[in-house]
């Protein structure tokens, strides 16, 4: 996924905690789903990541002096303007992208 291409901000925004809890009727409930979808957008923007400078690794066990790659120093400029995974989820959980459900609450109505 092209996190670059998301309407999520870059810097923190003051939210109305109203918008957040509209879904669920719980602010926690509505955090703890904001904060899964978090460590999972990280988890995948890292292994991404990982897979873009595995190209440029040596495995030369020599002290040899490092030299820099401009195309790797390139990519991690990428990864570091891209917005925080809590601004990513946050920003998917607003527009609804985010599926979630509650096995207690499906217990509950059966």
């Amino acid at each position: 996924m092209d996190y670059k291409k998301s309407k999520a901000p870059i810097n923190t925004v003051s939210r109305n905690i109203m918008d957040l809890c509209r879904e669920t009727g719980n602010i926690y409930e509505s955090v703890a789903i904001i904060a899964k979808r978090a460590n999972q957008i990280s988890i995948q923007i890292k292994e991404d990541l990982s897979k873009k400078l595995a190209e440029f690794a040596s495995y030369n066990d020599s002290l040899e002096e490092v030299f820099e790659n401009r195309e790797q120093i390139e990519i991690s400029r990428y990864y570091e303007k891209l917005p925080k995974p809590t601004l990513l989820a946050t920003q998917e959980f607003i527009e609804d992208k985010v599926y979630w459900r509650d096995p207690s609450r499906e217990n509950q109505e059966n």
